[in-house]
């Protein structure tokens, strides 16, 4: 990847409002979604990003190491909104915020809760030999997260339909 990537993001040559967003990010999309701050400013770094970036753009963009660079993006890919990939004659992974990105972070929410109902469900199959009080909570945690993945898809499929 060539220089005009990392200097249209680097820091110094950013805008007071970019820095103040990245910034914003990071405190908030961090705080909201239990992140460190980094991969919030990460993210913004890639959402405002012209063209994919390699890990060495994003450290120099955002001064951080190549381990905690790692993290953060592997993170961001995780959680769906970051895509990883190598473009052609390339050696090197790029990252880029994808085109599906909300999509991606519902769809991750929901396979994280479709996991937690799979304990649920265990949990409660295994519940006979509980005392009431202790069976009910974990119907409870069934119900609950029946409900939610339900809602979730719905919520998911509506998103994708209305884009």
């Amino acid at each position: 990847m060539g220089a005009p990537a990392v200097s249209s993001l680097a820091r110094d040559d950013r805008t007071g409002d970019a820095n103040a967003l990245i910034d914003d990010f990071g405190l908030h999309i961090g705080r909201a979604m239990g992140w460190p701050p980094m991969a919030g400013r990460t993210a913004a770094v890639l959402m405002l990003g012209e063209a994919p970036m390699t890990m060495a753009e994003l450290q120099a963009a955002l001064y951080a190491s190549k381990g905690s660079m790692s993290e953060m993006t592997r993170l961001l890919v995780e959680n769906g909104t970051v895509r990883r990939f190598k473009q052609p004659g390339s050696r090197h992974y790029v990252y880029e915020w994808r085109d599906d990105a909300w999509a991606g972070c519902l769809q991750h929410q929901l396979d994280a809760t479709a996991e937690l109902l799979a304990l649920a469900e265990s949990a409660h199959a295994r519940s006979t030999g509980l005392p009431g009080r202790q069976r009910e909570r974990l119907r409870q945690m069934h119900e609950y997260y029946t409900f939610m993945v339900s809602s979730l898809e719905a919520l998911l499929a509506q998103y994708k339909e209305s884009h």
